[in-house]
């Protein structure tokens, strides 16, 4: 019984990809190199990426800065400064990330759920 088992584990154990020959030719190559580094699937997520990024960018500062700022004595804190340190600037870059990184993190958990990688 073990001899059977060992032998139906071998038939289940997906086997090893063949090695691809090498492509031949400067052309051949770097189609090679396109398609194995999925280049251009990568170049897509870099530019959405930044459109991305812009957008996040726009709803921080156009939306809901303009709503912190509403709170009183709080319309002029990037002017805060200790000595030469924009210190309110930098509380601002820190509200922005904080933003974009739970943004980030809501769309991955969107896409996991519908099952995209």
């Amino acid at each position: 019984m073990l001899e059977e088992l060992k032998r139906i584990r071998e038939l289940l154990e997906p086997k090893p990809a063949p090695p691809r020959p090498a492509p031949k030719g400067l052309w051949a190559e770097f189609l090679d190199f396109i398609s194995r580094y999925k280049v251009m699937g990568l170049a897509v997520a870099f530019i959405i990426g930044i459109y991305f990024g812009e957008l996040v960018k726009a709803l921080v500062n156009d939306l809901i800065m303009p709503v912190i700022q509403l709170i009183p004595g709080m319309d002029k804190w990037d002017l805060i400064s200790v000595g030469p340190f924009l210190i309110g600037h930098f509380i601002g870059a820190l509200i922005t990330f904080l933003i974009v990184a739970f943004v980030i993190f809501l769309l991955v958990k969107i896409t996991k759920r519908w099952g995209i990688e």
